[in-house]
């Protein structure tokens, strides 16, 4: 039991400093707190200090050595992707060229669950199902497992799928993509995820989740996607909008860093 503890507080130690590694709070060459110091911060043991030490070197995110000191040795990655939030449909067919693909699974089953909730499907259909990975400079940063109706999905097949954006090829079976929602929150590693991903069970990940709609308000997609936060970030601009009584912040497309005044947008955040 008291091993168990000590493990859960080693993790806990681990996963503080391991963010802010990656969130750049401790930048390539920055030397750590002794063990004692990093001990009395987080009020544990050394021993429960060193695992976590122990955790952060096996990721090669710093060196320790005894003449040195513990040193961060992790360089963020040039890399990374972004993707603008309000401009949703917009750029995915973009990003979809600029990335590479693996193609894990493809296949369809029976309809149930969200997915099937999503796209209105009853449990007498079937639902395509495909999940992929997807790279930039050989590196993983996103999970998606994706479900299209049957009558859409059986426009292509697998290797249309390893080669070309999945909202190119419901645009080639003839959807009118005309909407999209989504949600986006925190996630954690599924041992399958971790895996593909190249994290650890467990690890933090950007969730979203993505119905898209055709013009006769038809779901024709349900995405569930992990992203790496280390390799992929959300971004949005704001701008004010509302009368004096009711102010907001409403957001647009990145692309309209300088947009008119009477720029408009269906999104809208409480003004704090």
């Amino acid at each position: 039991m008291a091993d168990r503890l000590q493990e859960a507080k080693a993790r806990q130690v681990y996963l503080v400093l391991r963010d802010r590694i990656m969130s750049g709070a401790m930048i390539f060459g920055a030397r750590l707190p002794n063990e004692n110091d990093l001990a009395r911060a987080h009020g544990v043991s050394r021993v429960t200090v060193r695992r976590a030490l122990g955790e952060l070197q096996c990721e090669h995110l710093i060196d320790r050595r005894r003449s040195a000191g513990t040193r961060v040795v992790y360089r963020p990655q040039p890399s990374r992707m972004t993707a603008d939030i309000s401009g949703v449909l917009a750029n995915l067919a973009d990003m979809g060229r600029s990335t590479k693909v693996q193609l894990l699974s493809f296949g369809y089953v029976q309809a149930s669950g969200p997915a099937a909730e999503a796209l209105g499907a009853g449990t007498h259909e079937s639902l395509q199902r495909s999940v992929r990975v997807r790279s930039v400079d050989g590196l993983p940063f996103s999970y998606l497992l994706a479900h299209v109706p049957e009558r859409i999905g059986v426009t292509f097949n697998a290797k249309d799928l390893a080669d070309r954006p999945l909202l190119e090829l419901l645009e080639r079976s003839g959807v009118k993509v005309e909407r999209a929602t989504q949600r986006i929150s925190a996630g954690l590693a599924a041992p399958d995820v971790a895996r593909a991903l190249g994290v650890k069970t467990g690890s933090p990940l950007i969730e979203l989740v993505r119905t898209v709609y055709d013009r006769d308000g038809r779901g024709v997609e349900h995405l569930h996607a992990l992203y790496r936060p280390d390799r992929y970030s959300f971004e949005f601009d704001l701008v004010r909008s509302g009368g004096a009584r009711k102010k907001s912040w409403s957001a647009q497309p990145l692309s309209m860093r300088k947009p008119p005044r009477s720029s408009k947008s269906s999104v809208g955040i409480p003004f704090i």
